[in-house]
């Protein structure tokens, strides 16, 4: 930016050193000063002072010892050397935190960066150093997630001179390797020995034209590069990016100004009194909770938590994780079970052993014999899906407390709101256990080896007696499964 004024008004140093959004406004004017929003009665004609003022207003707000926030600072510079363009400073992403800074540095960075880049009205200026690898460079890769064609980005290619001997950027600014819509543009700006050395913005400008027309790789397309060239094609993209969004811009604000206007006729004859409009306001407010706790249960909320699951995701995650975790932590003995299935092999022939001369038990396992033992399995899955009932009951209900805080300014509407809607999960809370319950039931005879017994031979070998009729029930255990 200060490139573009022919001042040096940015700081610079080693480190982070832009720790706040700069939003810096370049208005075209006859005469030159700068004035920031938080002191707009004061205007800048000394730049020193701007650079001062910018150092201090970010350390009033994020401290001295690189700490970082999110709330911008405006600048507005006013010279008959610009053009009318508006630019947006951000902070360089940070790895490794360093003194206030906090262990998550880099993703609120980027969190940071991506509030503005996101804007589909703005155009993305993705800087990457000419002695990095492109595929690495974190300014194209966030540009990527936000712009995947490439339609609003511009990439921005520095430190040409620093290149070792022998390589160049060249296919890089011919847009071969990661082609943009936009292209990219090469500059080369004052290294820190210049800056300590208050070499001139002109004569810097002067070397940079003289590098890209004396370097055999760049000479081709020296009028396509350099800081002059930059500040032109902002100036024309940003313009034609206005004019391709100012329709959609235009409709957007009509639709707003068309409802604002329908809610002001509204207010016109208001009486505070009206019981209409108590009723109305009421069924506006129970609608919007009915809305925020779908959209929390379907996943399609406006404020997304990135700290803990919540919602529809924490119940997907009981039904996917911790009901199977559950299942699998089910205690289970192939010693005791295989003991279970002799039993009630031979409890179901009954006198009639099956190859008894062998000391065998026959070839396949009974259906009686089959039943009675998965039952006894099935009903040890019981209490697994009643605990995974509590977790989802208590789930909705912590999501009816977060959808009524909204209701915060009606403490008795949110009072009952929460009271009406728990008192109801809670009912099909006891409808829900029961059809689990009645899941694992067993039949009218809890005994099922008590149904029939196994027709006797008959003395001649192959004829059959005809059954007797079954056990009475006092004759059987009565206690349900567990």
């Amino acid at each position: 930016a200060f490139f573009f004024l022919a001042r040096d008004f940015l700081p610079r140093g080693s480190g982070i050193v832009t720790r706040r959004p700069l939003i810096l406004q370049l208005i075209f004017s006859k005469t030159e000063y700068a004035e920031f929003l938080h002191c707009k009665s004061k205007k800048f004609t000394d730049f020193d002072e701007v650079r001062q003022e910018i150092e201090a207003e970010t350390d009033r707000v994020t401290g001295n010892n690189k700490g970082i926030s999110p709330v911008p600072i405006n600048l507005r510079v006013y010279s008959p050397h610009v053009l009318n363009l508006t630019l947006i400073d951000l902070p360089g992403i940070t790895k490794v935190p360093v003194g206030d800074q906090p262990q998550d540095i880099e993703y609120q960075i980027k969190d940071m960066i991506l509030q503005f880049i996101s804007r589909e009205s703005s155009l993305i200026l993705a800087v990457t150093p000419a002695n990095m690898d492109l595929a690495n460079s974190d300014a194209l890769k966030m540009a990527k997630e936000v712009d995947p064609q490439g339609l609003r980005t511009i990439g921005v290619i520095t430190k040409l001179d620093l290149m070792d001997e022998g390589t160049d950027a060249r296919d890089v600014l011919e847009n071969k390797l990661l082609p943009l819509r936009r292209g990219y543009i090469g500059v080369v700006n004052r290294s820190q020995k210049d800056i300590d050395g208050k070499k001139d913005i002109r004569a810097a400008l002067a070397a940079e034209r003289k590098f890209f027309l004396s370097h055999p790789a760049y000479r081709h397309m020296a009028d396509r590069m350099g800081t002059p060239h930059l500040q032109k094609v902002l100036n024309q993209q940003l313009t034609n990016h206005i004019r391709e969004t100012l329709p959609s811009l235009r409709s957007k604000l009509q639709s707003q100004l068309l409802s604002l206007e329908k809610e002001v006729e509204e207010y016109k004859n208001f009486r505070p009194d009206d019981p209409t409009r108590k009723t109305k306001a009421l069924l506006q407010m129970v609608q919007q909770f009915g809305v925020d706790f779908e959209k929390r249960i379907e996943g399609s909320g406006d404020q997304v938590d990135t700290l803990e699951l919540s919602g529809g995701a924490r119940i997907n995650r009981i039904f996917h994780e911790r009901f199977p975790f559950e299942l699998v932590k089910m205690e289970f003995d192939e010693k005791d079970l295989r003991r279970e299935i002799s039993y009630a092999i031979k409890n179901i022939h009954g006198v009639r052993q099956v190859g008894e001369r062998r000391g065998e038990t026959g070839l396949f396992t009974p259906d009686l014999a089959f039943e009675a033992i998965v039952k006894k399995q099935v009903v040890k899955l019981k209490e697994p899906c009643l605990k995974c009932v509590d977790l989802v009951i208590q789930e909705l209900i912590n999501t009816v407390r977060q959808c009524t805080s909204k209701l915060g300014s009606y403490p008795r509407l949110r009072e009952e709101t929460e009271r009406i809607v728990t008192t109801h999960i809670r009912e099909r809370e006891g409808k829900t256990k029961d059809q689990v319950s009645s899941g694992f039931g067993q039949e009218k005879s809890p005994w099922p080896f008590s149904t029939r017994h196994p027709e006797i031979p008959s003395p001649g070998g192959d004829a059959a007696a005809p059954a007797s009729p079954p056990l009475s029930p006092a004759s059987s255990p009565t206690t349900p499964p567990p």
